[in-house]
Parts: C-alpha cells; sequence; structure tokens
C-alpha cells in the first residue's frame, strides 16, 4: 500500500463513520477496518495510517478523489467554535472532516432515495439499486452509470424498492443536461436555483449537494428534517424548531455553516 497524506488534524474512524452508521453500503464499502470505493474502474482499499491513509493501489488519478472522499478539503485549523455546546462537540470529535461525495449523480440519488424514510430503510434501497445496475469489483460497486439509468423504465426501479414517484425522478436526473462541472463553478444560489429545477429535487437537498458534493462552508440544510431535529436537541426549547428558526440558528456560526451541521449530526450519532 502507498501513503497518501491527509490535512491535519485528521481522525480516520471519526471521517468515515458515515460509511457504518446506517448498514453496509456496496459502493462506499467498510470492510476488515478499510474502506472500499471502486475509482475509475479500479477497487481502491483506504485504511488509518499515521498522518493520513495508506491506499491500494495509489496513482495520480486516485489520489484527488480519495482527498476528496475524506473531506481534505474543509479548514479545520480555522473552524474554531466558541459557542460552548458546538465547541463541545468538535473539542470530542476533532479531526472529523465530513466526507465529500464525488459523483453528483451519486450523491443526488441517495439524498432522493432518502427522502421521508429513515436512512437504514434508504441504505437498503439504494443498495439493491447499486447491486442490480452497477458493476462489481472485487468486494464493492461502482455506482450505476447516468446512461445505464437513463435507459431503465420505472417499474426496474420500483422493483428494488423505489416509489413510483421517486422511481421516475431518478431516471429524469439521468436524463437531464445538466452540466455538473459547469454547476460546481457557479454560486450557492445559482446552483440551488438549477438544481431546484430538476424533478425530485427540492431545497434540502439541493443544501445537501451544496454541502457534500460543492464543500461549500456556508451550506446549511435548514429545512431537512434531520438536520431540524439535531438542531433543535442542542439549541432547543424541547420542541421541534421551525426551518425559519433553524436558518437563524445558522447565521450564528457563518461562515462554517457546513462543519457546524456535520459535526452535530455527527455528535448526535455519537453522543459523549
Amino acid at each position: 500500500m502507498a501513503f497518501l497524506a491527509v490535512p491535519q488534524p485528521f481522525d480516520f474512524e471519526h471521517t468515515t463513520e458515515r460509511f457504518r452508521a446506517f448498514g453496509p453500503d456496496l459502493a462506499n464499502l467498510w470492510h476488515d477496518g478499510g474502506l472500499h470505493r471502486v475509482v475509475d474502474g479500479r477497487e481502491v482499499r483506504i485504511e488509518a495510517a499515521p498522518g493520513g491513509v495508506d491506499v491500494e493501489p495509489l496513482d495520480d488519478e486516485i489520489s484527488p478523489d480519495v482527498l476528496r472522499l475524506l473531506g481534505a478539503e474543509f479548514d479545520l485549523v480555522a473552524f474554531r467554535p466558541t459557542e460552548p455546546r458546538l465547541a463541545g462537540v468538535v473539542g470530542r470529535l476533532g479531526g472529523f472532516r465530513p466526507p465529500i461525495a464525488t459523483d453528483p449523480f451519486e450523491m443526488l440519488v441517495g439524498a432522493i432515495t432518502a427522502q421521508q424514510i429513515s436512512m437504514r430503510a434508504a441504505y437498503a434501497v439504494r443498495n439493491r439499486f447499486v447491486e442490480r445496475f452497477g458493476t462489481r469489483a472485487e468486494l464493492a460497486y461502482a455506482f450505476p452509470t447516468t446512461e445505464r439509468v437513463a435507459k431503465l423504465a420505472p417499474d426496474e426501479l420500483t422493483a428494488v424498492g423505489y416509489s413510483r414517484r421517486k422511481a421516475a425522478c431518478i431516471i429524469a436526473l439521468a436524463q437531464s443536461p445538466v452540466d455538473f462541472d459547469a454547476l460546481a463553478e457557479l454560486p450557492d444560489e445559482e446552483v440551488k436555483a438549477a438544481l431546484v429545477a430538476l424533478p425530485g429535487i427540492g431545497d434540502w437537498t439541493a443544501d445537501w449537494f451544496l454541502a457534500r458534493h460543492l464543500g461549500r462552508p456556508r451550506a446549511w440544510p435548514a429545512g431537512d428534517l434531520a438536520l431540524r431535529k439535531v438542531v433543535s436537541d442542542f439549541y432547543g426549547d424541547g420542541r421541534l424548531l421551525t426551518t425559519k428558526e433553524v436558518e437563524e440558528i445558522g447565521a450564528r456560526f457563518d461562515p462554517f455553516q457546513n462543519l457546524t451541521a456535520q459535526y452535530l449530526l455527527l455528535g448526535h450519532r455519537m453522543p459523549a
């Protein structure tokens, strides 16, 4: 295996927790202490190492994907919150780098899959989708391509557990002419406007795209029920806060709303 340095601080276990928290993820498979993902048709294994990770195989094409997957672009040195509750979470989970979803289509399909169902149920449906329409390497699967999904009939997706609405939205997304590379060059609000014009993409899904694919620092999915519940637990008065209230609370953490949201979510899953 070859060593790849990751910006410090970095905690491999915390960073990869998402890939274990809700059950197996066939496209980001945790196996025997390491993370497996297919990159450019090759299955890559990532393991913890002092100062970074050991990766096999590793070359100039694989390295950027691994670094993005491990949240290397986030500035944790500057992220030093003083608000007591958040500071406590950050102190306890120091080195957590929120993973960046390297493939935009994969990220959006995952978000659509998770709408109005539990994360465990969403992972189960998504895994059946990946197994049926993706390509298996050794252990992990390459996520289904837009070209493959664009040719599917809705019944093929409902057969693996999607509702008819979600099946139609995923196929429409695969068939859409959206240029994700061009989208990445736009300001946050223009990215959101382009995404919510697509079937099945609402405000909070677009916000998570900004957060988990583009890594935008001010992304704050205030309308996402999971984030609303977590923010309510940390900052509410015993009731579920409204989206507007969560938006207002997010402004306290500017310009680190994205890191704040993801630290609060992890802190809620991993209580002290």
